[in-house]
Formats: structure tokens, C-alpha cells, sequence
């Protein structure tokens, strides 16, 4: 008999979506083992269970495959889209395997979009713990002050919650117009354009240009190529890396935490 696995784990490793989005696929009743819907936390042996998303039965060995595509601005980053919305399906059609966006860009936003249809590698690229260093060339209105500046730099409250700090520097600067390139180790929704509307900017154009060393280069707008071996390994490693650290820095604010509770 073969091994179970969970769910979650089955549809990433079959390229159907991340772990994140398969658990919202199996609560939508849209997943079904041996014909009964699935629950979240459900194994399947994906030897002998019967499989299916929409009715269509998966299959959990295929190629992996990892790509990077330069979005246009006006597609939204999804596979489909029911109101009939440009989608970034549509550039990866002649790709021999589906695959899946890594994260997110806005419908307005263009640049290096990560692509694949390995979930682990999604999940290592887009974990909050794992801090995968992103660029952005942010074009903005009016101008922008030192004040501003240093906020974007601190952090900002948006949606209740402080952002991390960014690195932010003024690449060019023009009457009523500055293009900055700003550095996110996190990647909340729109959380550039919000951080500016926060500060009374207006974003005229924003693009991401790098993820970790991974740059856009000269990539057409529209076209994706596959990452070479060493890219996808190189990426990885330095995700892991800073989970590592992440995680160490945490155990010593536990420890120091337990040591101040000590003392009282």
C-alpha cells in the first residue's frame, strides 16, 4: 500500500496551485477523494485514492518547472478569471507543463512575476519567515520629502498592522515626479501603493525588477523564460537561509523573554 499525504501537499506536487491555495480549493467543496468531498487535513494515497478537482482527476508526477514571466500591466494574477479579466494564463499558454504564479502583482503593477508548479518552492519563496528580498522601481507624484522618506523606510500602518522596514533610495528626480527603487522583505497586498497613499503619494508606475538576485534584465514585456538549475537552487538556499536566521532570532527574544520573566 502507498503512502498517504496530505491534500494540500498532493495538489502542489500535481501543479494544480500552492498549499495555501489548495486548502481554499478543498473549502470550496471543489476537491473530492474517491467521489466524497474533502475536508482540510485529509490524506490521499495518490496510488490508490481517486483524486479530483472540478471533476478532473489529478495526477500527482509531472515535470517540474520554473519560470520567470514579465507581466504587462493590465493582467491580474491568476489562472482564470470569471469576469473575463486578462489573466497571466493567457502569456504561459505554450508552457509544456500548467504551472502557477508565485505571489502576486497587481492588475496596475508589471515586472518579474516567479512562476512554477511546485508548491514547495512557492511556499519557500512567498513565507513570511523566509524574508525573500523583492525590487520594485516605483515611479510617484507629487515629489517626495525626507520626511516621507524615512517613513517608508521605518514603516508604515496599513490595514492595522505595521509594515517592515524597506530600503528606499531616489533614482531620479524631476518637477512633480521621483522614480525610487524600494526593497520589501515582505509581501502584503499592494503594500507599496498603500504605504504611498498612506503618504499622500500618487503611484504612476510600479515594477518589479528582482526577486533575491533574480533580475528582470532584458526580458520583453509579456515573454517568460525557464530558470536555469542553478537560479532555482540559488533561490531556494537563500530562502532557507532566512528562515534559518529568522528562526534563531526568534528563539532569542523567546530566551530573552523567559530570563526577563525569571528575574521578576
Amino acid at each position: 500500500m502507498g503512502e498517504k499525504i496530505r491534500l494540500q501537499k498532493l495538489l502542489s506536487e500535481a501543479g494544480i496551485a500552492s498549499r495555501r491555495k489548495s486548502e481554499e480549493l478543498i473549502q470550496a467543496g471543489r476537491v473530492r477523494v474517491n467521489g466524497v468531498p474533502a475536508e482540510i487535513g485529509e490524506k490521499a494515497d495518490p496510488k490508490k485514492d481517486r483524486v479530483t478537482v472540478d471533476g478532473k482527476v489529478i495526477e500527482s508526477k509531472v515535470k517540474k518547472v520554473y519560470l520567470m514571466l514579465h507581466k504587462p500591466r493590465g493582467y491580474i494574477t491568476t489562472m482564470s478569471d470569471e469576469m473575463e479579466r486578462r489573466c497571466v494564463a493567457e502569456l504561459v499558454r505554450d508552457v509544456p507543463e500548467r504551472v502557477f504564479p508565485v505571489g502576486r502583482l497587481d492588475r496596475e503593477s508589471e515586472g518579474l512575476l516567479l512562476m512554477t508548479n511546485d508548491g514547495e518552492f512557492a511556499n519557500a519563496m512567498t513565507h513570511p519567515s523566509h524574508h525573500v528580498p523583492k525590487v520594485y522601481r516605483v515611479t510617484v507624484r507629487p515629489g517626495v520629502t525626507e520626511e516621507q522618506l524615512v517613513r517608508f523606510s521605518t514603516g508604515i500602518v496599513i490595514d492595522g498592522r505595521k509594515t517592515a522596514p524597506a530600503v528606499v533610495r531616489v533614482l531620479s528626480e524631476q518637477p512633480g515626479r521621483v522614480v525610487l527603487e524600494v526593497v520589501l522583505r515582505e509581501g502584503r497586498n499592494r503594500q507599496i501603493r498603500k504605504m504611498c497613499e498612506q503618504l499622500g503619494l500618487e503611484v504612476a508606475r510600479l515594477r518589479r525588477s528582482a526577486v533575491g538576485f533574480l533580475r528582470l534584465g532584458m526580458l520583453p514585456t509579456g515573454k517568460w523564460r525557464l530558470l536555469t538549475a542553478e537560479e532555482v537552487r540559488r533561490l531556494s538556499a537563500a530562502a532557507a537561509l532566512n528562515a534559518r536566521s529568522a528562526g534563531k532570532q526568534q528563539n532569542r527574544k523567546t530566551q530573552k523573554a523567559a530570563e526577563f520573566r525569571h528575574k521578576q
